[in-house]
């Protein structure tokens, strides 16, 4: 096990422990030297890493997702903690323990599972309980979501954070429906249920997050649509307009063209389910923010928000 993890380096320390190359990119400074930048992983974070003196001959010696061993001095650097690098070993992965350079969620996944599926096997619809069913009767596929990311970056971007968001959504939507009319609660679960399903697809996560081919290709609404079109077609009189309903929900559920929506929320159901999604997404996302500094009440700017987040200590409290 890792003795010292990124989210325990302070500044100014020397750090001599193991981690994930996430990322490896070369430089030239103004004096024409050659550096390397580094983004380096383990389970607890990532932080970045420099190498500015013999960058050409340490670079030789390993590449992108290699477990290497690091040793350098800290920094805090606007903000942020930054390891300038002395020399990097690669590390045989037969050496080192897997989970301890891919963050997960703090929940057990064979629980969440167990909560998603109970909440889905109230659904009254008997044709949405049966895609329901036919998608847990798929052991491949429930593996692969109890272990499968959120996002690569955004939000849930850890070891089950899929599984997390989506029950996570599933439970918004039964606290949200309580206070309209006229809701189509089957329909509305089952499109959270369904509406990011693809990624399981989408994501490589041996080591660290990362697009597939398919992913890179495709996408996860292209690969949900079909999983979801097969899955539909094998249970007898599915009818085609609830079909039609249940992918509408799956390819508008971005909200947006410019966020990769092929169409708009066009039923009260889709635009529930953009709303509660990306609501569910933005609060984890800012939740989980490093603080800008150790004791800070500010959080580090967020790049696809742009700004940061102020934490009061003083108010509210921790809840369920």
């Amino acid at each position: 096990m890792k003795a010292l993890y990124t989210a325990d380096i302070r500044d100014n320390q020397l750090v001599d422990s193991i981690f994930l190359v996430a990322a490896k990119t070369t430089g030239v400074t103004k004096g024409g030297n050659s550096y390397l930048t580094l983004k380096l992983l383990d389970r607890s974070g990532e932080i970045e890493g420099r190498v500015w003196e013999r960058a050409e001959d340490i670079g030789r010696g390993f590449e992108r997702n290699d477990f290497v061993r690091i040793r350098g001095q800290s920094t805090l650097y606007q903000g942020k903690m930054q390891l300038r690098v002395q020399d990097v070993i690669r590390v045989d992965e037969k050496a080192v323990a897997a989970e301890d350079f891919l963050p997960k969620s703090a929940f057990d996944p064979d629980a969440m599972l167990a909560e998603l599926q109970a909440v889905l096997r109230g659904i009254t619809n008997p044709h949405l309980l049966a895609l329901a069913e036919s998608c847990f009767a798929d052991q491949q596929l429930m593996d692969l979501l109890k272990r499968a990311p959120g996002a690569k970056t955004i939000h849930h971007p850890y070891l089950s954070g899929l599984l997390e968001h989506t029950l996570s959504l599933l439970k918004l939507i039964l606290k949200v429906v309580e206070n309209y009319r006229n809701i189509d609660v089957d329909l509305l679960l089952m499109g959270g249920f369904l509406h990011d399903i693809g990624k399981v697809y989408e994501f490589s996560y041996d080591r660290a997050v990362d697009y597939t081919d398919q992913g890179q290709l495709l996408g996860h609404l292209v690969m949900e649509v079909e999983l979801v079109t097969k899955k539909i077609a094998a249970i007898p009189e599915f009818p085609e307009e609830l079909a039609m309903l249940v992918k509408h929900m799956l390819v508008s559920h971005h909200g947006a063209y410019e966020y990769g929506s092929p169409k708009l929320p066009q039923t009260v159901e889709a635009l529930i389910l953009h709303a509660l999604d990306d609501l569910d997404g933005k609060i984890q996302a800012v939740q989980n923010l490093p603080e800008k500094e150790p004791g800070s009440k500010w959080t580090i700017f967020h790049r696809a928000y742009g700004r940061s987040f102020y934490r009061s200590r003083s108010g509210g409290s921790d809840g369920e």
